[in-house]
């Protein structure tokens, strides 16, 4: 019998997965609509009103560091705490409890990178009607109403953020069952002492405590009828066959923000949505549930693989962020008072001087924990940025590798199969750097191995690679084959390491191997032994330069609930549905931790996750999971990568060509060309779909491939600068125009084109037989050139571009300086050594500014000061070269081949000066055309001090 159950698990497994996927399409059915989550439905029930809540402001105690508050709910007569914390880079920390639970509830861990930095509160004024607090500078304040509580946060006289202020605060107490034996026996004990109590108080003032017990009973009438509530699913809910036993009763929170003045909210990935939010008063709110989600739905609020509780709002004067930290399964509705008006309607508004403030509000729903905010008070978009990162970390800094081009598919057969897609990238020279392997490489889904038939000398092959300079990633999943023969599965087990169901047992569900258990990651010590498996005498056939990718950790359950694992499932002292959304996140940083150990923390992790949390950019890159060979797909891949960089996660990037389905070579060509300028460039396939690589379309196509990946390469050291900014200041790589134009309105809805940094700005062509596109160029008084032809464009205006397919719209922004290595090789490590071209945009004020970084590509040396960092000016006619990290040291190899200098006039005569004082003249063309000077041979090392000056 066990031979037959081993023979058919990958039968069923098939079977399963193909019944989830359906027609290559998602099946609704399979996930929850807020109507069928029951607190999300008991909760979005409630409407704006006035709150139940008041604050006891006899109970508040103000300290250095913090406020403490009770609040009351008149209905049923549970008290909460409020805290309050003034943080250290203006960010406002609000948490709310219950002020004595039956038990503890859950609050997120290892999510902050440190306990935040706390700011002195002081008292400005008080009465009773409530309390107003000062968060430092003079005119920002905290104003604490009492009935019913309300918290709005002021600057002046303009309200930035009001909470509570719609009534919607909801905080469902945990207590016990009706029908249990211990709550008879406390109901009892209860109903006895207040009998008690009666009798003597009656024996000092008869009249007083008829009183009383008359009001007493009323009040605790009308809390009875509160706590005897019982609706649909507060103690066991179930969805299709699946039953979720409630142990610990409801436990649900929600609160809302008004945030007045404002039309425009972002952020709160993953959905397959616009980049700006849209209003869900008619129909689902957006749902943050890990979830593994067949070929997505576009343009809707249903939960996808990872969720970041982070919302940014934006207006001309302000940008606000609220970080709502809470992992458990979250619902998220936005309206709005200007929703729905068209631009005349707006208009009309003005003309007529309609008085009313744009105001967009926001309400949060979790099923359990506490809430525990932080507010992110700007007032630009990097302050946010830099506050956030304050709080859950920056992007890691990937080794140089890893920004290079990735080649994938569900799966390289064997070796030779290998063998033979490397040998293609060098035949069509085409440059990559790693090459992946999926499930099918392992020994029968057993991770950790390798199939001894097709991949017997795993070692060989890497060593083929590392001859090349390449690098492999091979996946890694968190599910583990229930298998005695198989050594993880056995220590797990024997290690107690599984995640338990409600009974005690280990968790089991159908993954890809068949039957498979959980380890619990959200224990350091399960995560310590994880990490431990990476290294090189455990991971057997594993070398330097293999990487991972962590898939399916959401976690994915085929035959659990909605695809995912129960959540009465039980981790330790919590239930599955306390932690569900850290899963994934937790599964990287053990992963990554594994990688660095294994090199004796040396050498930097690259791991790729499909699920994601709030400072899981701290290990590696994610992509967007399973898309389809579909235009709105690829249109698509641009707002969820900018709406992963505005809540930290940069190293984002979407399955060139489409997961699912064939591309039409139309479509692979122009997502070659979006690809390459994503930060994460990677083509993957699914199993059943046709070979799709770069050279299977024809010569023509091919080229076209070809060049868009060489343009990824000739700008690696772009790209690794911004890279390594993100890793220090939180801001994102791949950005929406707004970021860097806050005041002008034209940029806050763009979501078909971006900026890398602050000086490329790309409009992928992304609509099927287009013949031209409209690209907005930002800045009233700045200017822009095309990359490809140095021709100039004004700011403030929308160009019209035509297209042929070689057509990539990128433009370097007038006032930068982009370096480049223009010899491209057939992997990034290959061009370590190259020289470098920079590219000298010039504004009309005739300057220009840049900066270039260079490190070992590799290692955490950067860390020890070990890298070169330069800054790049041209101004008054002159292009310096100057040391930004005078501690630092580092040598190199590269120097400077060319400078081109757009915008420019003809000089007489150009000079160069080195560090030593030593003067040259350069040779230079220049085309009085385009207004292009072409500086050639300076021949000065990338390093040192030089200066280059044009008369």
């Amino acid at each position: 019998m066990a031979t037959f159950t081993e023979r058919m698990a990958p039968v069923l497994v098939l079977w399963l997965a193909m019944s989830l996927s359906g027609t290559w399409a998602v099946d609704k059915g399979n996930f929850k609509t807020c109507d069928q989550s029951a607190f999300c439905k008991r909760q979005r029930a409630f409407k704006p009103g006035e709150s139940p809540y008041r604050a006891l402001l006899e109970t508040m105690e103000l300290t250095n560091t913090r406020l403490t508050l009770q609040l009351i709910n008149d209905n049923n007569k549970v008290h909460l705490l409020l805290e309050l914390y003034r943080l250290q880079g203006n960010i406002t920390r609000v948490k709310i409890n219950e002020l004595k639970p039956l038990r503890p509830r859950y609050e997120v861990p290892d999510v902050l990178i440190r306990e935040p930095l706390t700011e002195p509160l002081s008292l400005l004024s008080q009465d009773e009607n409530g309390v107003v607090l000062s968060l430092g500078s003079e005119s920002q304040r905290v104003i604490v109403s009492a009935r019913p509580f309300r918290l709005d946060i002021m600057e002046g006289r303009e309200v930035l953020m009001s909470l509570n202020s719609r009534g919607l605060l909801a905080f469902e107490h945990l207590r016990m069952r009706k029908d249990t034996f211990s709550y008879k026996v406390s109901s009892t004990v209860a109903s006895v002492w207040d009998n008690i109590k009666r009798v003597f108080s009656s024996q000092v003032d008869p009249e007083g405590e008829k009183k009383e017990e008359a009001d007493q009973a009323t009040q605790a009438e009308k809390a009875k009828e509160e706590e005897d509530k019982v609706e649909d699913g507060m103690w066991e809910e179930t969805f299709k066959s699946h039953s979720d036993g409630k142990p610990n009763g409801p436990s649900a929170i929600s609160l809302d923000f008004s945030l007045p003045g404002v039309e425009h909210v972002y952020g709160i990935p993953e959905h397959a949505d616009t980049l700006r939010l849209k209003t869900t008063e008619n129909g689902d709110p957006y749902r943050l549930y890990n979830l593994d989600v067949f070929q997505y739905e576009l343009y809707n609020p249903m939960a996808l693989y990872g969720a970041v509780p982070v919302m940014l709002a934006h207006n001309a004067q302000r940008t606000t962020g609220i970080f709502w930290f809470n992992a458990a399964e979250t619902w998220v509705d936005i309206s709005s008072n200007t929703a729905g008006k068209t631009v005349f309607g707006k208009m009309l508004d003005y003309v007529q001087g309609s008085s009313e403030t744009p105001q967009t509000d926001v309400r949060w729903i979790s099923e359990s924990g506490i809430i525990d905010v932080f507010i992110m008070l700007g007032p630009t978009p990097k302050d946010v940025f830099s506050q956030y990162a304050s709080l859950t970390g920056t992007q890691s800094f990937p080794p140089k590798a890893a920004v290079g081009y990735h080649q994938c598919r569900w799966n390289y057969n064997d070796q030779e199969d290998v063998a033979s897609v490397d040998a293609g990238f060098d035949e069509h020279d085409i440059p990559y750097d790693y090459i992946w392997l999926d499930i099918e490489h392992t020994d029968g889904k057993r991770y950790f191995t390798w199939d001894p038939h097709k991949f017997a000398t795993p070692k060989e092959m890497l060593q083929g690679l590392v001859e090349k300079k390449r690098k492999m990633v091979a996946i890694v999943d968190p599910h583990i084959k229930v298998d005695s023969n198989y050594k993880i599965h056995n220590e797990i087990r024997n290690k107690g390491f599984y995640i338990k169901n409600k009974d005690g047992g280990d968790y089991e569900g159908w993954c890809w191997p068949g039957s498979a258990g959980y380890p619990d990651f959200t224990r350091a010590d399960m995560r310590d032994w994880w990490a431990s498996m990476f290294a090189y005498d455990q991971y057997e056939g594993s070398m330097e330069n293999l990487y991972t990718w962590n898939d399916m950790n959401e976690p994915s359950v085929f035959n659990g609930p909605e695809v995912t694992m129960h959540k009465d499932a039980v981790h330790g002292a919590w239930e599955h549905r306390d932690v569900h959304n850290l899963y994934g996140f937790y599964v990287q940083m053990a992963t990554a931790e594994g990688l660095i150990q294994r090199s004796g923390g040396v050498e930097r992790p690259f791991v790729l996750t499909r699920a994601f949390f709030a400072g899981s950019q701290r290990y590696g890159a994610v992509w967007t999971g399973d898309n389809a060979a579909e235009w709105d797909h690829l249109k698509i891949s641009i707002p969820m990568c900018l709406s992963l960089g505005l809540v930290g996660i940069s190293f984002c990037g979407a399955d060139v060509g489409g997961f699912f389905k064939s591309p039409s070579t139309e479509l692979l060509v122009r997502w070659y060309q979006t690809g390459a300028y994503q930060p994460f460039f990677r083509a993957h396939a699914h199993l059943d779909t046709p070979r799709r690589e770069p050279w299977l379309f024809g010569p023509d196509n091919t080229a076209l491939i070809r060049e868009a990946v060489r343009q990824r390469y000739t700008l690696l050291p772009y790209w690794y600068q911004q890279f390594y900014h993100a890793h220090r200041t939180g801001e994102p790589i791949m950005r929406p125009l707004w970021v860097e134009y806050p005041q002008d309105p034209a940029t806050f809805a763009l979501d078909d084109e971006f900026l890398i940094g602050r000086d490329l700005l790309v409009h992928p062509v992304t609509e099927e037989g287009a013949r031209g596109v409209t690209a907005y160029l930002p800045g009233k008084d700045e200017v822009w050139f095309d990359v490809h032809t140095f021709q100039k464009h004004n700011g403030a205006q929308n160009l019209y571009i035509p297209v042929t397919m070689s057509s990539i719209p990128v433009f370097q922004r007038g006032g930068s300086i982009i370096p480049r290595k223009i010899r491209v090789r057939r992997s990034s490590s290959c061009m370590m050594h190259d020289p470098y071209t920079l590219y000298v945009a010039l504004n009309p004020q005739r300057t220009a500014e840049g900066e270039l970084y260079i490190d070992d590509g590799h290692t955490f040396n950067y860390e020890k000061k070990e890298f070169i960092h330069r800054k790049l000016s041209f101004a008054k006619n002159m292009l310096s070269s100057a040391n930004l990290a005078p501690d630092a040291q580092f040598s190199t190899h590269s120097w400077i081949e060319r400078i081109v200098i757009l915008g420019a006039s003809k000089p007489s005569k150009v000079t160069l000066k080195t560090a030593e004082g030593q003067e040259s003249q350069l040779e230079f063309d220049f085309d009085a055309s385009m207004s292009v000077l072409t500086l050639r041979k300076p021949g000065v090392n990338a390093g040192l001090d030089w200066n280059v000056t044009l008369q």
